[in-house]
């Protein structure tokens, strides 16, 4: 249950700063997913985010126009280009996150290495079991 609730409270507080950003729920997945991973192609965000490829081109349009990502040529695929977050988001959404990363670092020293080692654990393999739950049921 307290997994499940971490999961709410997560996705409640992106809803509550896509709100603040004027970001609809997909396109603050969308970013959360760049926020990950640092750089994506377009066919991992339309994946991640569900869309189709037409409709994830005018997501980005849109995120690119509120200067919140930028399309860069693909160093792999000279065809191709990839998406990273412009520094105008991260400059606006760090003021935002301070006050839940200092309530998560005083709540990670109150910890033993032990026992963040055995969250870590848990944590992870939790993340497993539903990234293969996802997979067995996408086909």
């Amino acid at each position: 249950m307290a997994a499940r609730d971490n999961g709410i409270s997560s996705m409640l507080f992106r809803n509550v700063m896509a709100k603040k950003l004027n970001l609809n729920l997909t396109e603050s997945v969308c970013l959360t997913l760049l926020g990950i991973n640092k750089v994506s192609t377009p066919s991992q965000i339309a994946k991640y985010t569900g869309l189709t490829t037409g409709s994830t081109t005018t997501m980005l349009d849109r995120l690119e126009k509120k200067g919140f990502i930028k399309r860069k040529l693909n160093p792999k695929d000279r065809r191709g280009i990839i998406i990273e977050t412009d520094t105008k988001y991260s400059d606006v959404t760090s003021a935002m996150v301070v006050s839940v990363q200092k309530a998560h670092k005083k709540l990670i020293s109150k910890y033993s290495e032990k026992e963040l080692k055995i969250i870590e654990d848990f944590l992870s393999k939790f993340t497993n079991n539903m990234n293969t739950a996802a997979e067995e049921i996408e086909g």
